[in-house]
């Protein structure tokens, strides 16, 4: 059976447990994108905490396509000296980091890029995202734009990059006939919605070889009327599979979605209510031999252990408990194998949107009320 704290091999990385961080937007990082002392901080407190793999926020691979305040930049060399830091600070800490890329598409904060939004398509609709259409100029530049990120996070010395195709950002949305309408070879049929995906991780393999881990973050459905579908993700990842993935992480969910948003609110205390995609799941590992990476509404050691235990997952993924308990891998290690103390109330992300950066909100609310 397998064992959460037991060293593995993904890829080319050695990790010293089964968690891995899942990508969580930080709100860290200057207003270029550049990697701050905080933002650097905060990724040495997940090292020291004992999370196996920790993939940062996701970084925007072009200007056009930043997703909000304070968002991780990859898009320049510029931004090479900070990113670097980063790398080094964890793997003094004998950590593993990898990037993840992303662009927003028709989600971007043309606001704070200054830049307009382009997307597979242009959506009608009163909660619909307003973008351009891409062109195939604009579809090559995003391709070329997310190698170009992968080489810089190689240069930079991170372990790897994680493609970001979920949660409606722009690869997601080209996956999506919710948001691709398109009548061209990106457009229609499965296998040319996922074209751009297969594109994107082409070229990425050109510009920094066959070792360098590539992972990537895939919605298990998007839960919209005329969505990605859980026969989408797996028709996906069986071509992604041959195209030579390292492995997917799974999840779910859109700003569309209602209640199914990736971050969804609510009491995970006890097993039934935790692990948001467990049948996807089940169905991602009864045809797909790619690692998989599960994350969403996992609270609990013992529901960890089960999904390992039943071969459910290779690897557990937390996103908002390691928010408030960077040190809870460790804190599970050591003995004290209490359910994580986060209270999924989304709180957390109103001081990023701010521009204060990412934190618990009712942790810092109860410190004050002990003082």
């Amino acid at each position: 059976m397998p064992s959460l704290f037991e060293q593995t091999t993904l890829s080319s990385l050695i990790l010293k447990n089964r968690f891995v961080r899942s990508a969580t937007w930080e709100g860290m990082a200057d207003d270029e994108g550049a990697c701050t002392p905080r933002l650097i901080d905060l990724m040495t407190r997940l090292a020291d905490g004992g999370v196996g793999l920790i993939i940062s926020g996701h970084a925007h691979v072009s200007r056009e396509g930043q997703a909000g305040p304070g968002q991780m930049g990859i898009y320049d060399d510029g931004l090479l000296p900070g990113l670097a830091r980063m790398a080094s600070a964890v793997h003094a800490r004998n950590g593993r980091i990898i990037v993840q890329l992303a662009h927003a598409g028709c989600q971007a904060a043309t606001g704070l890029s200054g830049l307009p939004a382009m997307g597979p398509s242009v959506l009608e609709g009163e909660k619909a995202p307003v973008c351009r259409e891409m062109t195939l100029d604009d579809i090559e530049g995003v391709v070329e734009a997310f190698a170009a990120g992968a080489a810089r996070a190689w240069k930079a010395g991170f372990d790897g990059v994680q493609i970001h195709a979920a949660h409606g950002y722009l690869l997601s949305q080209f996956l999506s006939p919710c948001y691709n309408r398109r009548q061209d070879r990106y457009g229609g049929s499965i296998e040319n919605r996922a074209r751009i995906v297969l594109e994107v991780l082409d070229r990425i393999r050109r510009a920094v070889g066959k070792t360098f881990p590539v992972l990537i973050k895939l919605n298990s459905e998007d839960f919209v009327e005329g969505g990605f579908s859980r026969q989408d993700m797996l028709a996906v990842c069986q071509v992604l599979e041959r195209a030579g993935m390292d492995a997917v992480e799974l999840s779910g969910g859109t700003p569309l979605s209602g209640k199914n948003t990736p971050v969804r609110t609510g009491k995970f205390d006890t097993p039934d209510r935790q692990v948001f995609y467990r049948d996807a799941a089940r169905d991602y590992k009864a045809r797909i031999r790619i690692p998989l990476i599960l994350v969403g509404g996992i609270r609990s050691l013992e529901v960890a252990e089960a999904l390992a235990a039943s071969s459910q997952a290779d690897y557990i993924a937390l996103c908002r408990p390691l928010i408030r308990e960077p040190e809870l891998i460790q804190r599970w290690q050591s003995g004290d194998t209490a359910i994580a103390s986060c209270k999924s109330d989304n709180l957390c992300f109103k001081p990023a949107m701010e521009g204060r950066g990412i934190y618990c909100v009712l942790e810092e609310r109860e410190k004050k009320g002990s003082e």
